[in-house]
């Protein structure tokens, strides 16, 4: 019962706004009454008689220093929030492009010692605000190939180091100097490099492997002064403008596996590419042009009776005695054939066959199991069924050597183009019938914008 009534006689402290005890102080008389009535008297002549104590605040009438601070420091703030919106979306970006080039440091070698330098100056500036395994991790770096980058000397961080002390066997300046000045010498542009190197040595200007040659000329981008003056040969051969107007013959010589060589020899028409006629054997024989040239001589229409000397054939062959002998003149004079030798009556030369021959071993033959003579006839006669009935030249624009020959074709271009526009036009209708999950998702609003148009 004691304790209660002392807790009933603690008086409570009765507490004022500051701002009104300032204005008290300074003789403020527009005080409101119901103000001064609350106000014990002895409290108001405590106030009027001591000035009031400094009170920090923010709520005044007037803004004070802190005001206008606090208010730049909110400024700055959402200035602040504003830039680190900006770098997260970029940073974002970045992220997703890096993704998408799946660049892995994993299967990415640093050669040069500046980059891995710079690399390792960005990874210690992003330490201050991450952990380091949490860091590496993140750009999938290997913990163990960091620190070890991070324990080298710079001069040590190249995979070819650039310190004398680290490799003491690379050459010097003077020797470097010496090998620049020999690759960029004009008086040397007719000493090959290999030959260079060696010539170096002998003169005992500097003793360095060609390795080391060919490995500072890439770093130094130095050119041998070899430029060729002398015209090239003609990229384009010869063309005929009919067919039968030129032919082409010559002979090619493979191996089988148990070692058996076998002789192709081809006659082809210059305009169509068409093989007129072929022969496979397992001897050389000179006479068998003679037989070849027979063949493909039977589809000239009327040639022994034509007088026109412009429309006789011109054999293009090499000067080799299967071309040169009595049997094949006796062949030119009786179906009117103008024999022309490669690179001796013209410039041009005979690489046309020649570079179906290599056709026919690259594409077929040599794709082959070719044990025997037979097996070689029966591929090369399906290779050269398959180039003039079926397979189209680049060069006629879809049509076969056969086509282009027998002048059956000329419907063909025109019906390969409408057939590409008409798949075109049907590719277009049938891409637009097709939907994704985003035009599915999209296809609610759209419907809603048309109608509110209408």
């Amino acid at each position: 019962m004691a304790m209660l009534n002392m807790s009933a006689a603690v008086r409570v402290q009765q507490a004022y706004d500051h701002r009104l005890r300032l204005k008290v102080y300074q003789g403020d008389h527009e005080l409101a009454v119901t103000d001064k009535e609350s106000i014990p008297r002895s409290t108001l002549a405590t106030w009027k008689s001591r000035p009031p104590k400094q009170v920090v605040t923010l709520a005044c009438d007037q803004p004070s220093n802190l005001e206008i601070e606090a208010e730049s420091l909110r400024a700055e703030n959402r200035r602040l929030k504003k830039q680190l919106a900006a770098m997260r979306s970029l940073v974002m970006l970045l992220l997703t492009v890096l993704r998408l080039s799946r660049f892995k440091f994993e299967a990415m070698r640093l050669p040069e010692g500046r980059d891995k330098q710079r690399l390792l100056r960005s990874i210690q500036r992003a330490h201050r605000f991450f952990a380091l395994s949490s860091l590496l991790d993140r750009i999938g770096f290997s913990p163990s190939r960091y620190h070890a980058w991070a324990a080298a000397k710079p001069c040590e961080l190249s995979d070819m180091s650039s310190c004398p002390r680290t490799r003491p066997t690379q050459v010097t300046p003077d020797e470097r100097a010496k090998i620049g000045k020999l690759l960029q010498d004009p008086k040397c542009s007719h000493v090959p490099t290999a030959t260079l190197v060696k010539l170096a040595q002998r003169l005992k200007l500097v003793h360095a492997s060609s390795a080391t040659w060919y490995r500072l000329m890439r770093q130094h981008l130095w050119r041998r002064p070899r430029k060729r003056i002398h015209p090239a040969r003609p990229t384009t051969g010869v063309r005929a403008n009919r067919p039968n107007e030129i032919w082409h013959v010559d002979i090619s010589v493979m191996k089988v596996l148990d070692g058996t060589r076998v002789y192709m020899q081809a006659v082809m028409d210059n305009f169509s590419r068409k093989v007129l006629a072929y022969l496979i054997s397992d001897q050389y024989e000179p006479t068998a042009t003679a037989s070849l040239l027979e063949e493909a001589a039977g589809s000239l229409p009327l040639l022994p009776e034509n007088p026109d000397p412009q429309l006789h054939v011109s054999l293009y062959c090499d000067g080799g005695v299967e071309n040169f002998n009595a049997a094949v003149d006796q062949v030119l004079t009786r179906f009117q054939l103008h024999r022309v030798q490669a690179q001796i009556d013209v410039d041009f030369s005979n690489s046309l066959i020649e570079a179906f021959w290599r056709s026919t071993k690259h594409n077929c033959l040599f794709q082959q199991h070719l044990d025997s003579l037979a097996t070689v006839r029966k591929w090369i006669a399906f290779y050269i069924q398959q180039h003039n009935e079926v397979l189209p030249h680049h060069a006629f624009k879809g049509l076969t050597p056969d086509e282009t020959y027998f002048g059956t074709g000329k419907n063909i271009e025109a019906d390969l183009n409408k057939a590409k526009a008409n798949a075109r036009q049907a590719r277009i209708e049938a891409n637009r019938k097709r939907t994704c999950g985003a035009c599915q998702k999209s296809e609610p609003e759209l419907h809603t914008i048309q109608l509110d148009k209408m």
